[in-house]
C-alpha cells in the first residue's frame, strides 16, 4: 500500500511540475482541414515545442518511422548515422533557442508516450542538408562510395512585383516537390507566436522547427520561398545549419537586408537555393542565390523572380555546381521557359492570387510544346516520365513530383494568411495500390508506408489573432 500511495505522490507531483513548466500548452489548438494539419502554438520556445510535439505527436512517429525505413535506400545511411553526425556537428552550431523548441518537441512526444530525444528531432530537421550535402561530400573526401550529386531540382515557384502584378504590390507562388511518400506527410500549416521576434505563418512537416520547402510570411511584412540550384556540391560542417539560419530569417527579419544577412552569416551550404524574399512595405522584391562560397543578390520594385531550380551567377555555377545552362530539355530549364511564358508574358500585369493557383497547377510542357503529366511541366509528375530517372538518378516512374501548393500576396500576408493546396496542385490524384501493383519494383522499398495523395481544395488559412 505505501508503495501504491508513493508511486501516485510521485507521478501526481511530476505531472504538476510538467503542467508549470509547460505552462503555455492551453493556449495552443490543431484543426485538421482539407488534407492540412493546422496547429497554433505559442510562448517559449520550450512552451512551442512541446505544444508541437504534443499536438503532432502521431504524425511525428510515423515521419521517423519513415525516416528509419526509408534512409537506407534513398541515401545509404541509416537512422544512426544522421542521429552521430547531429550530435557531432549540427547540435553544437544550433541557437539555444532553437534547441530548447526542439527539446521541446521531444518533451511533448515523451508526454505522449513516444521515445525519442532532441537528436531525434534534430537529424529530421537537418535531414535534406545531411543526406542531400553532407553524405556526397562524404563519400568523395573518404572515396567510399560515387559521392554524385544528391540535389536534384524540385520545386517550382515565382514571387513578381510592380507592373507585372494586378495591384503594383507583391505576389508569391510555390510548389514543392518531393519524394511522395515523404511529400503526402508534409502537410502542416504552423501559425507560430514566439515570445521574441516575429509572429510566424509557415507550411512545413511534422517535427520540424523551419518551413523546409519553403513558403513563409511573418508579421512585419517579410516573405520567403525557395528552389533548390540543381547540381549543387559542397557542405561546411564548422558552420551554422541551413535549417537554423531558415527559422532565424522567418522569426527575425524586418527587412529584405535582414533576411540576406542571417542566410549568408556562417553559412554551410546546406540547401543551397534561389531564396525569393519580398517587403510588403516597400513592395520589393529579391533574389539571394546563396551557394557555399558565392552568393549574389537581386533586387527590384518592378520584376518577377522565377525559381525553378537554375542557377543564374556564372561564378556560382561555374565553381559549385554541375548546372547545364544550355541543355533546354532538362527540367528545370524546361519549367523556367514555360514560368517565364505565364508570368512575364501570358499574364503581365494580371498576377494575383487565383492566377498563382493556376501557375502553380500547370501541365503543359513547353519544350514540347503539349499537355503532359512529366518533369518538364511546372505540376511534375515523374511517376508518369520513363526520361525522368535519366535526370535525376531514380529508377523509372519514380514516384515523385509537386506535391502540394501554396499562394498569398501582400494584402494577404499583411492578414497573415496563405492559400495552402494539399496534393497535386493541378488536380490529379496519386494512387499508391495501383502504382505499386504496376510497378512492383517499388514495393520492397516504398510499400510500407507509400499512400494515396489525393488533391485537396485550395484552403485559405489564417494565423490565430
Amino acid at each position: 500500500m505505501k508503495l501504491v500511495i508513493k508511486t501516485f505522490l510521485f507521478v501526481f507531483i511530476a505531472t504538476a511540475l510538467f503542467s508549470c513548466k509547460h505552462a503555455g500548452i492551453g493556449k495552443a489548438t490543431r484543426e485538421d482541414k482539407n488534407g492540412w494539419i493546422y496547429v497554433h502554438l505559442s510562448g517559449s520556445p520550450t512552451d512551442i515545442g512541446f505544444q508541437h510535439g504534443y499536438l503532432l505527436a502521431n504524425e511525428i512517429d510515423t515521419m521517423i518511422k519513415l525516416m528509419q525505413y526509408y534512409l537506407p535506400s534513398s541515401s545509404g545511411k541509416n537512422w544512426d548515422f544522421y542521429r552521430a553526425a547531429s550530435a557531432r556537428f549540427i547540435w553544437k552550431k544550433t541557437d539555444k533557442e532553437y534547441q530548447d523548441e526542439m527539446k521541446g518537441i521531444a518533451e511533448g512526444l515523451q508526454a505522449k508516450g513516444f521515445k525519442y530525444d532532441s537528436l531525434d528531432l534534430t537529424a529530421l530537421n537537418a535531414i535534406t542538408e545531411l543526406g542531400g550535402y553532407y553524405v556526397p561530400e562524404l563519400m568523395n573526401k573518404t572515396k567510399t562510395g560515387s559521392g554524385d550529386n544528391k540535389a536534384p531540382g524540385k520545386c517550382s515557384a515565382f514571387m513578381a512585383t510592380g507592373s507585372f502584378t494586378k495591384d503594383d504590390k507583391i505576389v508569391m507562388a510555390h510548389n514543392d516537390w518531393t519524394d511522395y511518400i515523404i511529400g503526402e506527410r508534409w502537410n502542416i500549416i504552423a501559425d507560430i507566436k514566439p515570445d521574441k521576434g516575429n509572429p510566424i505563418l509557415m507550411d512545413t512537416g511534422p517535427g520540424f522547427i523551419h518551413s523546409g520547402d519553403d513558403f513563409v510570411i511573418n508579421k512585419n511584412g517579410i516573405l520567403i520561398t525557395e528552389t533548390t540550384i540543381t547540381g549543387f556540391h559542397g557542405f561546411d560542417t564548422t558552420r551554422t545549419p541551413e535549417f537554423v539560419r531558415a527559422r532565424k530569417a522567418a522569426q527575425y527579419s524586418n527587412s529584405i537586408d535582414d533576411a540576406v544577412r542571417i542566410m549568408t552569416t556562417d553559412n554551410n551550404g546546406g540547401y543551397a537555393n534561389d531564396w525569393l524574399i519580398g517587403d510588403t512595405k516597400t513592395s520589393e522584391v529579391a533574389k539571394l542565390e546563396l551557394g557555399l562560397k558565392d552568393y549574389k543578390v537581386y533586387r527590384s520594385k518592378d520584376t518577377v523572380f522565377i525559381g525553378s531550380n537554375f542557377p543564374s551567377n556564372p561564378k556560382l555555377i561555374k565553381e559549385e555546381t554541375n548546372f547545364d545552362v544550355n541543355n533546354k530539355t532538362i527540367s528545370s530549364n524546361a519549367r523556367k521557359l514555360r514560368m517565364e511564358q505565364l508570368v512575364m508574358v501570358e499574364n503581365r500585369g494580371k498576377l494575383n492570387d487565383s492566377l498563382g493557383k493556376i501557375i502553380e497547377g500547370d501541365t503543359y510542357d513547353a519544350i514540347d510544346k503539349k499537355s503532359a503529366l512529366n518533369r518538364c511541366v511546372i505540376d511534375g509528375h515523374l511517376e508518369e516520365d520513363p526520361i525522368a530517372s535519366k535526370e535525376y538518378s531514380l529508377p523509372p516512374f519514380f514516384p515523385m513530383g509537386a506535391v502540394q501548393g501554396k499562394v498569398t500576396t501582400s494584402d494577404m500576408a499583411n492578414k497573415m494568411q496563405i492559400w495552402a493546396h494539399m496534393g497535386h496542385p493541378g488536380g490529379a490524384d496519386f494512387l499508391a495500390r495501383p502504382f505499386l501493383k504496376k510497378h512492383p519494383e517499388f514495393v520492397k522499398t516504398q510499400g510500407k508506408y507509400l499512400r494515396d495523395m489525393k488533391a485537396y481544395p485550395w484552403t485559405l488559412f489564417t494565423a490565430s489573432k
